[in-house]
């Protein structure tokens, strides 16, 4: 019985990058008139019985062993404490920041991948290419402190997301899952929710009285396309490239929806953070290609000196 969903590599790698772009500015859009955990609750409950119900009629397994429930906990752990630093973070900050931000998750990702999965080690080039993602950082910490505290807690509760999603996917990478990828998702959104819902009680959130058109609507487009089809994808690439390579995607998602934040929410684009997108986007060239580019290099004879 076939019991995982084929399709290209490219083509999911693709369809990540293009959510993955829109992600931040629904996320912007779903909390507004509400409060924040409603919009993520709601987006996750969709994602869960839709992503359930598309297993039920798929016919693919959700096993419950112990290691199938290990994998389901990696993975909701992930996305619980990760989008849940995001969408509080995102009520401070422009959207197209939330990507910028996240495009430190390949530099924070390759350190821990090498520690944990001895993928590789911190060469030079790698080691050029954090310090200057970390620069890049600070420009856009800086340029948060005149915006006020709650610009620079946004930021820092953006930077712990990338963190808890790159330990996360490690962790999985680590598990070497073996099951399909929409039952990882399946049973990462299941505990996902279910810790939402919880958390949602525990501070004593209330349901709103009315939601606005533009954040039912965002919610809905992030509990069809981000948790259950992004999910799905982000999973189906990660079982099949090594993780740092799957983590590149964010090279390309900060530029991508600065501009779609500038353009459909009238988001200023300011110098310091055209520079700090900069200066991450070169760092992540360099972790991803430094060693490849180093390796490339003529290398002179011994005994022979190269033309001046």
């Amino acid at each position: 019985m076939k019991t995982e969903i084929d399709m290209s590599v490219p083509a999911a790698y693709l369809g990540v990058i293009l959510i993955w772009t829109t992600t931040p500015l629904a996320i912007k859009w779903s909390g507004e008139g509400t409060h924040f955990l409603f919009g993520l609750l709601g987006r996750m409950a969709i994602g869960a019985v839709l992503c359930l119900g598309l297993a039920l009629l798929l016919r693919v397994p959700l096993p419950r062993h112990r290691r199938a429930l290990h994998i389901y906990l990696a993975g909701g752990l992930g996305i619980w404490g990760g989008m849940s630093c995001v969408y509080w973070g995102a009520r401070f900050i422009p959207s197209g920041w939330i990507a910028v931000i996240f495009g430190l998750t390949p530099v924070i990702t390759g350190a821990l991948a090498t520690f944990v999965l001895r993928e590789r080690g911190l060469t030079p080039p790698r080691l050029a290419g954090m310090a200057l993602g970390l620069v890049g950082l600070a420009t856009i910490f800086g340029r948060g402190a005149s915006l006020g505290p709650q610009a620079l807690w946004g930021i820092a509760a953006i930077v712990l997301a990338s963190a808890i999603q790159s330990g996360s996917a490690v962790w999985l990478k680590r598990l070497d899952t073996g099951l399909s990828a929409l039952a990882v998702t399946a049973g990462g959104l299941v505990v996902a929710t279910a810790l939402i819902a919880a958390t949602w009680l525990l501070v004593g959130a209330q349901w709103p009285a009315q939601v606005p058109p533009r954040a039912a609507w965002a919610i809905l487009y992030l509990g069809v396309g981000g948790s259950v089809v992004g999910f799905v994808l982000y999973f189906y690439v990660l079982q099949r490239l090594e993780a740092t390579r799957v983590a590149l995607i964010t090279l390309v998602t900060p530029i991508s929806a600065l501009l779609l934040g500038h353009f459909f929410n009238g988001e200023p684009l300011p110098t310091a953070v055209v520079w700090g997108t900069a200066a991450i986007l070169s760092g992540l060239l360099l972790v991803q290609f430094g060693d490849r580019w180093r390796r490339s290099m003529p290398k002179a004879a011994p005994g022979v000196s190269l033309p001046e």
